[in-house]
């Protein structure tokens, strides 16, 4: 479903020239949940952005269900850390997730999308009126009220507390096995990653390069207590903290 290939981006300006990626090639199946993490500033961001079509690459190619990404692609979605800035303050909550269902689309999508997120009874509510978690669940409910085929989602949680970041790591697990839909979800966490994804790729430091892509074999079924206490979880931690620090001191 979403293939990159040779992905490899370069900043000219100002004098300097600095390689952001160096060489990143991977690939998502259908329906399949991938978590990306690596040292801060290694160019996860970036990736994201070539991968949405929202930044050119300097070499290589993103596919979406087979077809070249050279904009925006349809059937792709994406959640960004910052949500706040991502909606609309002077809009309620159900005009804001929808904003995407222009066009023929079926009918109810938005209503469905807020009940998905537990935010049926917020939809005439405005933004500023919830808390930081909420809005989190409104841009969220947004993406998905979209029917993308691939959701893109960017340190989404980072900005909340650890509770409310606890409470969205199993709703966004929930919304992805309802509706199968193919997820590459970039953090910076690592207990994060491994709790999320079916597989992690753990990245380099900048210039970007894989270090390592673990298969994440713990339970389909997760929670916050079993799965984390889990000597298996507590292996696959270390296997990526181990990388992380070896990227940060290379």
């Amino acid at each position: 479903m979403l293939e990159v290939n040779g992905l490899r981006k370069v900043y000219d300006g100002h004098g300097r020239r600095v390689e952001a990626l160096a060489d990143l090639t991977f690939k998502l199946d259908d329906g399949e949940f991938v978590c990306l993490v690596g040292p801060s500033g290694c160019g996860k961001t970036t990736l994201l952005r070539c991968v949405a079509g929202l930044l050119r690459p300097t070499a290589g190619e993103v596919r979406v269900a087979g077809r070249l990404v050279t904009g925006p692609p349809d059937g792709l979605a994406v959640v960004f850390q910052e949500y706040g800035r991502s909606l609309f303050p002077w809009l309620r909550v159900h005009e804001n997730v929808g904003l995407p269902l222009s066009g023929p689309r079926k009918p109810g999508l938005g209503k469905e999308a807020l009940a998905a997120v537990g935010l049926a009874e917020a939809r005439d509510a405005y933004p500023w009126q919830l808390s930081g978690g909420m809005q989190q669940r409104v841009a969220i409910a947004r993406a998905i009220a979209f029917e993308p085929k691939v959701l893109l989602m960017d340190e989404p949680f980072a900005a909340v507390d650890a509770q409310t970041r606890a409470d969205l790591e199993d709703l966004i697990r929930e919304v992805w096995r309802r509706l199968g839909v193919t997820l590459l979800f970039v953090t910076h966490d690592i207990d994060e990653a491994v709790y999320l994804g079916q597989r992690v790729i753990v990245l380099s430091a900048s210039p970007t390069t894989i270090l390592d892509t673990l298969d994440v074999d713990l339970p389909a079924g997760r929670d916050q207590l079993t799965t984390r206490a889990a000597p298996r979880f507590t292996q696959l931690r270390g296997r990526v903290y181990t990388h992380i620090q070896q990227a940060r001191t290379s």
